[in-house]
């Protein structure tokens, strides 16, 4: 630093990187340690709060108390000492193991001021700088086996792959989603999202939200679900709405039939299981969300990005927010462990001929997948199979409109009772899907998301070329 620089440094006045002080008082722990908390910044010693220079001698000594002071926090913090002129600077590097303590606790800047940490504000410093960790941390609430779910735990055992009778506790312990104190087993929260049987008992912000609306925003929505069965669950629930809800075409080369499903459902599957595995699971009030639009699909997950990620490392670089949810999906084959997500994702749209995705964060990431041109492009003909490159023939049939148009044209009749309401949306909904069925296509499950409760799956006879 230069004299001029200084000088600048001066005529800004005080704020959230920098700190006047006329000398070396008991406050200047404080001052570190609420600097390296927040940005870092430099600390003038021997300037008036009106920034006007009063002056401090460059000794040994006081060299040595400066750096006996930053030795002393904890962690230490790293300094750098000049003497321009009359003033001593002190550069605060902004520490990389926060949040740091001086001998009268936790401080960090609020603009110009320098101010201590209450007990909620350490609890979320600490949150925030994921020091605590959501999925290891001790449930207490969880007593164990009342609130145990044995058959979440068989499935999530037949997929790891692990052989033999091993007892429950002992492979709970071992895979770390519970561990023993005094007998007894104590769930951590990453084995109660898996095993518990009332998830949202312990977590309200345990599920996934699926909707899908008629338009390109969300001002009419013709089906909402809340998944809340636990994480594997969530997921398979949320996969099976994306496929009950978007359009599959079909191509024949020779005399083998192809689907050709309108989004890359590979690449929603990971785009999911990254949204339930990386999310803020310290916020209550947010869960992720699936949304279907006409030209997209929107998965979102709360809490942004992990700390020390920016949306251009994404593909690129790999954080885990919680570890231990990674490796119990890890351990049944839900996710690669190697960091290489994003890289699928985009590499599976292209090759099922989709636009790349696009993510975003705004205090949530999100993921925007766009629909297969050439499907969209048959969507809405009755026409005859048209040939296409390669030898290859096309077709798209009408039933995802046919039965979205039979629901909503029967949302919008005439009063009725209620009970005479459901029975003609059955009947409706019933005759729409006969006669789609009558002219073949593909297979897929229509359900009245106006509460009617049409049972059954619905079977369309495969189409001729």
């Amino acid at each position: 630093m230069k004299a001029a620089d200084l000088d600048i440094l001066l005529q800004e006045g005080e704020g959230v990187m920098l700190e006047y002080k006329e000398s070396l008082s008991s406050s200047f722990a404080r001052e570190l340690v609420a600097l390296a908390n927040t940005a870092g910044g430099r600390i003038l010693l021997g300037v008036r709060d009106d920034g006007t220079i009063k002056g401090i001698a460059d000794t040994n000594q006081l060299r040595a108390r400066i750096q006996d002071i930053a030795r002393n926090c904890d962690p230490p913090v790293k300094i750098l000492m000049q003497h321009i002129g009359k003033v001593t600077v002190v550069t605060v590097r902004e520490s990389a193991a926060k949040p740091v303590q001086c001998s009268d606790g936790f401080f960090w800047r609020q603009g110009a001021v320098t101010q201590k940490l209450s007990r909620d504000e350490i609890r979320d410093f600490f949150r925030s700088e994921e020091v605590i960790r959501f999925d290891l941390s001790l449930c207490p609430k969880f007593r164990y086996p009342q609130d145990f779910d044995r058959e979440k735990y068989d499935a999530w055992l037949r997929l790891s792959g692990i052989t033999g009778r091993p007892k429950a506790e002992d492979v709970l312990v071992n895979i770390e989603a519970a561990e023993r104190s005094g007998g007894n087993l104590i769930f951590r929260n990453a084995g109660v999202l898996f095993f518990a049987k009332n998830v949202r008992h312990f977590f309200n912000q345990a599920y996934i939200t699926c909707l899908l609306a008629k338009g390109a925003d969300k001002v009419h929505v013709l089906d909402r679900k809340d998944f809340d069965g636990g994480i594997v669950a969530d997921i398979e629930d949320a996969m099976r709405f994306i496929e009950r809800n978007t359009r599959t075409a079909w191509r024949i080369k020779g005399l083998r039939r192809q689907d050709i499903p309108e989004y890359p459902m590979n690449a929603l599957r990971e785009a999911i299981t990254n949204a339930v595995m990386h999310r803020d699971w310290f916020m209550e009030g947010a869960n992720v969300f699936v949304e279907i639009y006409t030209n997209r699909i929107e998965v979102s997950s709360p809490g942004g990005l992990p700390k020390g990620m920016k949306l251009s490392d994404l593909g690129h670089k790999s954080v885990r927010r919680n570890a231990l949810i990674a490796d119990l999906l890890h351990r049944i084959d839900f996710i690669e462990k190697a960091g290489t997500g994003i890289k699928r994702i985009r590499d599976e749209a292209r090759v099922q001929g989709c636009p790349e995705p696009l993510f975003e964060e705004t205090g949530f990431v999100t993921a925007t997948f766009f629909p297969n041109p050439e499907v969209r492009a048959q969507a809405g003909t009755m026409e005859e199979p048209k040939t296409a490159k390669g030898g290859t023939k096309l077709a798209l049939s009408k039933h995802y409109d046919e039965a979205h148009e039979t629901l909503e044209s029967t949302a919008r009749g005439p009063s009725k009772s209620p009970a005479s309401h459901r029975a003609s949306r059955r009947a409706s909904l019933r005759r729409g899907l006969e006669d789609v069925g009558a002219h073949g296509g593909r297979d897929d499950t229509h359900r009245d998301p106006g509460g009617a409760g049409v049972k059954g799956t619905f079977k369309f006879r495969k189409a001729l070329p």
